[in-house]
C-alpha cells in the first residue's frame, strides 16, 4: 500500500493547530489522499506544540460522515503526536463516530434543548 504523508506543521505553518480553518485544509487533503486506491494517508505532527478539538473535529471528526471506521483504521495513521493529544484525539474521534451514527436525533436533540424550531 502507497503512502501519502501530512506535514501538519508545514501544511497549516504553525506549531499551533487550533482552528477550524486549519482543520478544514488538512481535511481536504486527507480526503484527496483517502480517494486515491490503495494508500494510507499519514498525518505527522511533528513541531505541534498545540492541538485543539476544534482543528481535530475539522481535519479528523468530520472524516466519520463520510467513511467508515475499519476503513479510517485502516487507511489513516496519526504518528509523533503527544500522548494528551492523542487521548484528545480519542475522545474527538469516539463524539464523532456517536454524532454521525444518528446525526438527525442528536441535531433534533439540540435544537429541542436550545428551544430552535
Amino acid at each position: 500500500m502507497k503512502e501519502i504523508k501530512i506535514n501538519i506543521f508545514e501544511q497549516i505553518g504553525s506549531t499551533a493547530a487550533v482552528s477550524s480553518e486549519d482543520g478544514e485544509l488538512s481535511y481536504n487533503r486527507i480526503v484527496k489522499g483517502l480517494e486515491e486506491k490503495d494508500v494510507k494517508v499519514i498525518l505527522n505532527f511533528t513541531n505541534i506544540e498545540l492541538v485543539t478539538s476544534t482543528f481535530l473535529n475539522a481535519a479528523i471528526g468530520q472524516l466519520y460522515n463520510k467513511y467508515g471506521s475499519p476503513f479510517l483504521r485502516e487507511r489513516l495513521k496519526v504518528e509523533n503526536m503527544a500522548k494528551e493529544d492523542l487521548e484528545l484525539l480519542k475522545k474527538v474521534v469516539e463524539r464523532a463516530k456517536e454524532y454521525f451514527k444518528d446525526k438527525a436525533k442528536i441535531d433534533a436533540s439540540i435544537k429541542e434543548a436550545l428551544g430552535d424550531e
